[in-house]
């Protein structure tokens, strides 16, 4: 479905990717994994076409994304839910829900899906008539998965979804990515928290300085010798 080839992106002479490349297969949870500075969110705004690569291209579903715009891309059905959530925080979580479904004219389904987010985030159904703003971090990072739904996206690219939320937060985050996983929903996933990314991944992409160093299965890099050293630590966590 989505197929990243020798990208090569740079903030003035600085260089944030250096020829990475990875494939996302249609209804699988790809895990994108590296420390800060890695390039990891560059890689997801290039595909987004908030960035341009010097080098390199992006295809989906057997056509360039190169060069195109923003909103184009969008209508193709790539969505991402970019690090620090960007809810409407003016506007009630049914408004945001509801600006999510924008550009769609079929009530039904939209009500449908409505139905469906408030299921998996029943929080928000609670909360359905307040402001963003009033939301904890937790709370608005479900808001913000769950409006990106409501746009039937076919590839949704989280990043960094459990920054800076409470542990126990963290784990309501990654059932819900493992209950995408069963859906066979097909989901790109920049995390910081390797160890938990990789227990949800089908396969993973590990990154150093914008390269892609290693890939394999979620279980094969979760042994690996250098991302149990690098990531991971000696204790394992329990699964989410």
């Amino acid at each position: 479905m989505l197929h990243v080839s020798d990208l090569h992106v740079g903030y003035g002479a600085i260089a944030a990717l250096r020829g990475a490349s990875l494939e996302v297969k249609e209804g699988e949870v790809v895990a994108l994994i590296g420390g800060n500075g890695a390039g990891k969110s560059t890689l997801l705004r290039t595909i987004s076409g908030i960035l341009t690569p010097s080098r390199g291209d992006v295809m989906f579903e057997g056509r360039s994304l190169r060069g195109m715009a923003e909103d184009k891309i969008v209508r193709l059905g790539i969505l991402q839910v970019q690090e620090g959530r960007g809810i409407l925080t003016r506007m009630t979580v049914q408004e945001n829900l509801e600006m999510g479904a924008y550009g769609r004219s079929d009530k039904a389904d939209i009500r449908h899906d409505m139905e469906m987010v408030f299921d998996k985030f029943p929080v928000l159904r609670e909360r359905r008539k307040q402001f963003g703003a009033t939301l904890s971090g937790g709370e608005q990072q479900m808001l913000a998965i769950g409006r990106a739904l409501m746009a039937r996206p076919k590839l949704l690219m989280l990043d960094e979804p459990s920054l800076g939320l409470a542990p126990l937060l963290v784990r309501e985050i990654f059932r819900i990515i493992m209950e995408f996983k069963r859906e066979k929903r097909t989901i790109l996933l920049v995390e910081q928290n390797a160890r938990k990314a990789l227990q949800c991944a089908d396969r993973g992409y590990v990154i150093e300085t914008g390269t892609i160093v290693l890939t394999g299965s979620g279980e094969a890099l979760l042994k690996s010798d250098g991302v149990q050293a690098a990531y991971l630590g000696d204790a394992p966590n329990p699964r989410p």
